[in-house]
């Protein structure tokens, strides 16, 4: 079935076109590259993965709860319209929200891959296009994966949130080549991080907790070169260089800060926008994520060299100041290791099988 056909409501055009105002460059060096980089680089080759045959697309998923969540996480519960939903109600809203979290999990994909192309062709450093040629893979996969979980599992997608829309906009016209990292590799890389991360630890779902603890460990060195390159690039630029950096970041955290909220979901359920917003502001669920957005964001802004007193007071203003100290190196290292540790045990109780059928298979010949 078309996708189109699939949506809410319609996404409008079939293609959004932003006018690209940057310049292509081509480096003639060859041989000399920066170590931390170049590793990442070989690592990015190394960790490459098909979407098709790591993931058991044999799993099955119940529409009318693909995620296991609690029902504490939805932003109508406790609430009069959740007293006055049926069972059924209940597991359309749990379906709705997956579908519009996953959409807006493939939008940012897709929208990181372009940004990913985008630094192959304007990055002045052939070790810096050499990642982002791995990266530009890895993105296509995770949108490829994303696209086959709403089309054959849940059957529903939402249109592209207006504020993940605004940022990439942002990201994508701006002609400053430095400012696809910072908007992808900083801002959205880390907001998807932390909803990863959110549905990752809470999801009792096998399948959806493959997808994104896969996805992660690849998000994980995406964030990782992002840090280093642009690290390298801020010790050059001006105070005033760097002020607009950092008024892009107070910005897009703003705008992110306002993104998983989920409004329009509840609006298909007959709530109005105004109450829905309300709702949405109450939900613990909403809180913890944004704290957790933050310790993704804060301390990557912080460890790249954008740290002026207007984005410090900004970061304070929105109580996530102190995230800035958080050990990022030990978040990613987690990722990476909560994916292997998945694989082994899926590997593991796949081999157990095996044995066990051969055991079968000869214990039924010797009965013969």
């Amino acid at each position: 079935m078309a996708t189109h056909e699939l949506y809410t409501k319609p996404p409008g055009e079939p293609n959004w076109q932003i006018p690209s105002a940057g310049s292509a460059r081509l480096s003639w060096e060859y041989d000399e590259g920066r170590d931390r980089l170049l590793a990442l680089y070989q690592k990015g080759k190394d960790k490459q993965w098909d979407g098709a045959t790591r993931i058991d697309w044999d799993l099955e998923v119940d529409p009318l709860d693909p995620l296991g969540a609690p029902d504490e996480s939805l932003a109508l519960h406790g609430t009069p319209h959740w007293a006055k939903m049926t069972e059924r109600d209940k597991g359309e809203l749990r379906k709705h929200y997956a579908s519009w979290q996953f959409s807006q999990f493939l939008h940012g994909e897709q929208g990181a891959m372009v940004c990913a192309a985008r630094i192959v062709e304007s990055a002045p450093d052939l070790d810096a296009k050499f990642y982002s040629a791995t990266q530009t893979m890895d993105e296509a996969r995770h949108a490829e994966i994303y696209g086959r979980f709403l089309h054959e599992k849940i059957g529903m997608l939402y249109p592209v949130d207006d504020n993940l829309r605004s940022l990439l906009d942002d990201t994508l016209r701006d002609s400053r080549w430095d400012m696809p990292y910072l908007g992808m590799q900083v801002l959205i890389e880390g907001l998807a991080l932390a909803a990863f991360g959110m549905i990752r630890d809470t999801t009792t779902k096998p399948l959806p907790q493959q997808i994104l603890a896969y996805v992660m460990q690849d998000e994980a060195r995406h964030v990782a070169f992002g840090r280093m390159a642009l690290r390298d690039h801020y010790k050059q630029l001006t105070d005033a260089e760097l002020r607009e950096r950092e008024e892009f970041v107070i910005e897009g955290c703003s705008l992110m800060r306002d993104r998983l909220r989920g409004v329009e979901v509840l609006e298909n359920f007959g709530v109005p926008r105004a109450q829905a917003e309300e709702y949405s502001e109450q939900s613990e669920f909403l809180a913890l994520f944004r704290q957790l957005l933050f310790s993704r964001i804060v301390p990557c802004v912080k460890d790249i060299g954008l740290w002026g007193k207007r984005l410090q007071q900004a970061y304070v203003d929105m109580g996530v100041f102190e995230m800035g100290d958080h050990n990022l190196d030990q978040l990613m290292l987690q990722d990476e290791e909560i994916a292997e540790k998945l694989d082994a045990e899926r590997f593991a109780a796949e081999e157990h099988a095996r044995v066990t059928e051969v055991a079968e298979t000869i214990a039924a010949g010797g009965d013969g």
